[in-house]
Order: structure tokens, then sequence, then C-alpha cells
């Protein structure tokens, strides 16, 4: 298959998207499941009460008033025996309404004297019914679900000690470039490496684990043979730089050097226009993509929203949402043929636009939330853009 050339930015999204499936799964102890995402359907493995239970703390009390106490029902220590008619038992809240209770009375609507309880309860008031949130076997949550603390709360409730969530991406990250210094102040014509430092973090919220990130120089010999013991241990191998075609940008020879084959070759996007996509095969015929960044900083990360995320996302079976629509506060403006990525914030529900914009600036990609994604030629203000937000 020829590489997609020159491809639109919807069209480069879809071809990530396919690449590869969606990883195996394992078990995840549900207390560290928030984040992760559900390999399986699950369902409820108890009902939710299991067991009928007082919504407040106050009075357990059987037949009619008033009513000699006769006893304590605590939480996680139900009272031994029946309500007998004309009793009551103190009960705390969440505690196993003793058989016989017709109702409980709220602490504070009840009168004590000479150790008889006075009240005029409503029959069956403030006591949960077993199963009156869900019941065992009810679907709690589905596939490509990612779990939240509430949701790992419900799983816990509902009986689940481990659940089955779809395995993190691991990721090598390769930085491309002798001019690249990774600490200090820059000097000698040198510039800091600001992408090492970020990537994680982005690759991370995104779902996906860093195995390493290591500085290449510009060696066609070393990019190829460092390419190809990435890809060893990982799901998918990440590069900076490189990706022009300049006398040094050795990352298309060396793909081709590991018999690899490049899916994606440029995208009409700006900036970012140069990044890439592809696969190849490991000794143990594992199929491993690729992703090629440009070098220059914001470029990058558009490369990383572009074909990173919606590809982690088919790793991690993720079901892919439309992007939302939002107005923009001023004119935008994009190339012809082009699409083109603006980073800002919403404001308000408006896209705001944030200076310092260039492909090699970070300035303000530090201070976004997002991009809106402007087509090719004038964008009014008042005009409806997509919105593409960071991780």
């Amino acid at each position: 298959m020829n590489p997609l050339a020159e491809a639109s930015w919807q069209g480069a999204r879809e071809a990530a998207a396919m690449v590869i499936g969606v990883l195996l799964p394992e078990q995840a102890p549900v207390h560290f499941s928030p984040g992760r995402v559900l390999a399986t359907n699950c369902v409820a493995l108890c009902d939710l009460p299991s067991f009928d239970s007082s919504a407040m703390d106050g009075w357990a009390v059987a037949g009619a008033g008033p009513w000699a106490i006769v006893g304590d029902a605590r939480a996680g220590s139900p009272l031994a025996q029946p309500l007998a008619p004309g009793t009551a038992a103190r009960i705390a809240t969440g505690a196993v309404v003793p058989t016989g209770t017709g109702s409980v009375i709220r602490w504070e609507d009840a009168r004590i004297t000479d150790g008889l309880v006075h009240a005029e309860p409503a029959p069956g008031s403030d006591i949960r019914s077993a199963g009156e949130e869900c019941r065992a076997g009810d679907l709690i949550a589905r596939a490509g679900t990612v779990v939240t603390p509430a949701l790992a709360g419900f799983l816990a409730a509902t009986g689940h000690d481990h659940v089955a969530v779809v395995r993190r991406p691991r990721i090598h990250v390769l930085l491309l470039g002798d001019e690249l210094q990774q600490s200090g102040i820059p000097s000698g014509g040198r510039v800091r490496d600001s992408l090492g430092p970020q990537l994680p973090g982005w690759l991370s919220r995104m779902g996906a684990e860093v195995l390493a990130g290591d500085l290449v120089a510009d060696d066609l010999g070393e990019v190829a043979s460092t390419l190809a013991q990435a890809a060893v241990e990982s799901d998918l191998v990440i590069t900076t730089g490189g990706t022009a075609a300049g006398p040094r940008d050795h990352l298309r020879a060396a793909i081709e050097r590991n018999a690899g084959k490049i899916l994606v070759d440029c995208v009409a996007v700006r900036p970012g226009h140069p990044m890439l996509l592809a696969e190849f095969a490991t000794h143990d015929s594992r199929r491993v993509p690729i992703i090629g960044l440009p070098g220059n900083p914001h470029s990058a990360i558009v490369g990383l929203l572009t074909l990173a995320e919606p590809l982690i996302d088919a790793m991690l079976g993720r079901p892919r949402t439309p992007l939302a629509m939002v107005s923009t506060a001023s004119e935008l403006r994009a190339p012809k043929d082009h699409t083109r990525l603006i980073a800002g914030n919403l404001v308000d529900g408006r896209f705001e636009l944030s200076p310092y914009g260039g492909s090699a600036m970070l300035r303000g990609l530090a201070q976004s939330s997002g991009f809106a994604v402007v087509p090719e030629g004038t964008t009014p203000e008042g005009a409806h853009v997509q919105w593409l937000p960071l991780p």
C-alpha cells in the first residue's frame, strides 16, 4: 500500500485509529482502577444494598406505639432477634433493619419517656430496600468505559475486588538531533530539549506508559539501530525531529532500513506538516507503529494530538467521540488546502487564541487548554470551529 501523502488532518487521524487494535487485558485491583479502561462489561455481583438497611440514625419500630426499647442495631452488628410488636431498637445509618420492623423513626422525630419511644411514623419510612440500587447481574459499566473514582467505588460496592482493564500502551520515545541539550543553559548553538520533559506527561494523560526516552545522534546507522531496539519491548515508538527532508533527517531512511512501511507521509496541517506514521515488524513478528513528530515543539504537540491520541485510544478500546463545536471570538485563517490548529482557551464558551503561536514556540501552548481546528480560508468572528482539547 502506498503511503497516504499530504493526508488531510481528519484523514490522518482516521488512519492512525486503524493501525492497530485493542491491547490485551489485565487484572487491576479496584482501588487502582481509576483512569484505566474497562476491557469487559462489568455486572453487579450482589444486590445493592444487599439487605434492608436504615437510611437514618434513629429507631426501628414494630407494630403500634409507644414502643419499648429492647436493644441496638449497629452498623455491621445486626440485632440478634426479631422485633416483637410494640418494641423498638436503636439503629444506626446503614445497619440491618431487624426482622419485624415496620418503619424507622429518625432520632430527632422521637420522644423518649420512661423507656418508651413516642412518635408518629409513616409505614416503611427511612428504610433502604435490598436491591433498590441494583440487582446481582445488572450491567453497571460497559467495556471501553474509563473508570472514574465514583465508578471504582460502585464496582467495589457491588462485590468487585479486581476488574479487567486494557493494558496501558508501552511507549519508547526517541529524541533525534545533535543540537539538543538536556540540562543547563543552552550554549554553542545548541537548544534545550523541551519535548523530552513534556511528552511523558502528555502520554500519561492519554493513558499510556512511557518506558524510556533516549537522545539519538543524527546518524542514519544509530537512528536505525535505536529504532529497532526501541520496538522490542514497546507497543509504540514516538520520535521527535528528523521528519523533514534535510541532509540530516534520517527517520524515513531508518524506517526503510528496518523494512518498515510508511502509512502517512506528511499531513496538510499547520503547524506540524512533516509528521509521519509508519509501522514495522519486530523479530517476533509483532507489528509496532512508529509516529514521527516534527522537532519544533509546538508542531510536535500538534502531531501528538493528530496521530498519537487516536492511535492510543484505539489501543485502549476507548470509543471515539466527535469534537465539540465552539464559536470563535476573532477571525481565524488557515492556508489553502490546509487545516490550521490554533492554540487557545475557551472563555465563556468561546474560543480565544493565545499569543506566541509559532511552530517553534511553547509560550502560547503553555497558556492554552486546546486547539481550534480551523479549515482552509477565513473563518469569521462568531463562526463555529471544532475544539480539540489538550489531554
